[in-house]
């Protein structure tokens, strides 16, 4: 847990605007209007994954709207792997597997930028396995 007497990171100096044109661009969408609705998706189920510190800690170093979405959630009890993360985010929104899928990179990529290696490694280290993957990042196994 954070002490009370330790800083808190200033916020994202990108805006909410500059992070939707890097939705975009990554996700080859034609228009900001679809990174800005996929982007609403993907942080709204990751809010409800995240807790503690990392939620906290994330939401403080994405822009304010972003961190607005991230925040509205009401974490489950039960965190879902990175494969159910995409079934669920294709179920409430009506898409594909592979749009899903797709959707998630995209928006993943912007927000592990904005989290950094260090955030992002606690984060997956909260989250169950394979969310690496939907961030970009290799999925590390321990071999028994």
């Amino acid at each position: 847990m954070r002490s009370l007497h330790e800083p808190v990171r200033p916020a994202t100096s990108v805006t909410f605007d500059q992070m939707l044109e890097k939705i975009r661009s990554e996700g080859a969408y034609p228009a900001l209007e679809r990174a800005e609705d996929v982007a609403h998706a993907v942080l709204s189920a990751l809010g409800r994954q995240l807790t503690g510190d990392e939620r906290v800690d994330l939401a403080a170093r994405l822009p304010v709207e972003a961190a607005l979405i991230l925040t509205a959630q009401i974490p489950v009890p039960d965190l879902l792997t990175g494969w159910g993360f995409v079934k669920d985010l294709a179920s409430r929104h009506g898409g594909t597997l592979a749009t899903a899928r797709w959707d998630t990179g995209a928006v993943l990529a912007a927000v592990g930028q904005l989290a950094g290696p260090e955030l992002l490694g606690r984060i997956l280290a909260q989250l169950p396995s394979g969310y690496a993957l939907l961030f970009g990042r290799a999925e590390l196994v321990q071999v028994a």
